[in-house]
């Protein structure tokens, strides 16, 4: 089996601590089942998919609008304070 060492905040390592004792396992096995568990449902999990990837085809194929839409204040009269 291989090591691995990581840091922990010392609270993490009472919770650990307290949890290995009630399981009767060590705080190796315990953190081995943990992240045994993570992994496993990581790999259930459906992967996100960005707004971007959605949208596809449709992100700047449309034209004709202003260039500066978003920075010119003449675009945004009778919206807001400006």
């Amino acid at each position: 089996m291989n090591t691995l060492t990581f840091k922990i905040p010392a609270a993490l390592e009472q919770e650990l601590l307290k949890l290995s004792e009630q399981a009767h396992v060590s705080k190796s096995e315990l953190v081995r089942r943990a992240l045994t568990a993570f992994i496993a449902q990581r790999k259930t999990m459906t992967p996100l998919v960005s707004a971007l990837d959605q949208a596809g085809g449709l992100v700047g194929c449309f034209g004709g609008g202003p260039i500066d839409s978003s920075s010119n204040p003449e675009h945004l009269k009778g919206f807001g304070s400006v």
